[in-house]
């Protein structure tokens, strides 16, 4: 072989060689880099701001579940950067997800300080040793959705027996034609049924506007003299019938910031509810004390009174404490539910203290108000000054 196929021989030797050390420096480099990656706890570019613009709670936890960047709403529920991610089900789905190398989604719940809510979080690996946590609160949405389900099925069911009633004695009147007495028996039945079906209707309406998101318009500084003597008043008829007797006491002159119409149908609908479940000839009292911060109202009866395990559930929708009662006295069930959202509306409380056989105090709490400055004026000019004593004078001497 010549001297120059032997250098093209070497040439082509060393550049194999060459090429070969070539390659495997670059595989031994991105060795390196891909090592040095999955070893890496270093959030990638932008990261941070992106959580800090988020209004959801949202964390990044690295292998060992330890948070390494936070949003600022995940404060609420403990989770900070250098803090372990709390709650077992949430560490439980980032295990998964680090497994299954695939995002998830999964609804638990998780404790805000103390109270429980419940939430959709969704994990997603984002590098080998960091996943991110995305957390969004469904508590109120879910309430919110079981509500206008129990709402509709149970405004449903009540509705079902008025108009049935309705259409029933519609078919009685046509049958009973030619027989005065039966049409106006009927007629009479009719008119109650509607009338009911009226009251049900006419409640379901007010409750859905206190539950709404609308503020109350009709606002101002309301006597809350004016409002128990026209809730007295507007069951004036019922207290008759029943030859109950309502009696009024305590504090005068007392003021609350609200509206005055939805304020007289909550204290009307307890003075109606202490009517219903009292005995015939017993006394209902509603009294009143009030201070510089609060105003209470407080309706007491000596009924049937209610049994402690069902107390918690007198304001819900369409709930009976004795539902043959109600049913005699044309309740809807609705009457505590509508107290209950027209008190928190005003920013007030209502709180139940009864005992079975000894009857029921319900005591709205709402916040005082100082009176009109007109009221303050007049009640000082009818304050009179006492005249002068005349001092004694010799006998015989008269007064100038």
């Amino acid at each position: 072989m010549d001297p120059t196929q032997l250098a093209l021989v070497a040439l082509a030797i060393g550049a194999l060689i060459g090429g070969s050390l070539a390659g495997l420096v670059l595989v031994a480099l991105r060795a390196r880099d891909r090592a040095r990656v999955q070893a890496s706890v270093a959030l990638p570019d932008g990261t941070r701001a992106v959580l800090q613009g988020m209004d959801d709670v949202a964390v990044v936890v690295d292998t060992s579940l330890l948070i390494v960047a936070a949003s600022a709403p995940a404060e609420l529920f403990g989770m900070h950067e250098d803090v372990t991610l709390p709650g077992d089900e949430l560490r439980a789905l980032v295990r998964t997800v680090r497994r299954a190398e695939a995002a998830e989604t999964a609804t638990l719940r998780l404790h805000r300080g103390v109270e429980p809510r419940l939430v959709s979080a969704r994990a997603s690996v984002i590098t080998p040793r960091l996943t991110l946590v995305v957390i969004r609160d469904i508590t109120e949405r879910e309430r919110v959705e079981e509500m206008r389900r129990d709402f509709v099925a149970n405004t449903s069911h009540e509705l079902k027996t008025p108009v049935g009633a309705v259409s029933l004695l519609a078919e009685a009147i046509e049958s009973a034609s030619d027989d005065p007495e039966q049409v106006r028996h009927f007629a009479s039945r009719l008119t109650a049924e509607a009338a009911r079906l009226g009251q049900l209707t006419s409640r379901i309406m007010n409750l859905s506007r206190l539950q709404s998101a609308d503020d109350l318009t009709e606002l101002r500084d309301v006597s809350i003299d004016e409002v128990v003597a026209a809730a007295i008043e507007s069951q004036s008829i019922a207290a008759d019938s029943a030859g109950i007797t309502v009696v009024r006491g305590g504090a005068r002159h007392a003021y609350v910031r609200g509206d005055v119409q939805v304020l007289t149908e909550a204290i009307g609908n307890l003075v109606a509810n202490a009517i219903a479940y009292s005995p015939a000839g017993a006394q209902v009292g509603v009294g009143v004390k009030s201070d510089d911060r609060v105003v209470e109202i407080a309706v007491t009866d000596r009924g049937i009174g209610i049994p402690e395990g069902e107390q918690h559930r007198v304001f819900e929708r369409f709930y009976r404490a004795d539902q043959a009662r109600s049913r005699r006295t044309g309740g809807t069930g609705l009457g505590l539910s509508i107290v209950k959202h027209a008190v928190q509306r005003h920013g007030g409380e209502v709180e139940l203290w009864s005992r079975p056989g000894r009857g029921s105090t319900f005591t709205v709490r709402l916040p005082a108000v100082a009176a009109p400055p007109e009221l303050v004026t007049k009640k000082k000019k009818k304050r009179k000054k006492k005249p002068p004593r005349e001092t004694a004078r010799p006998e015989g001497e008269k007064n100038p």
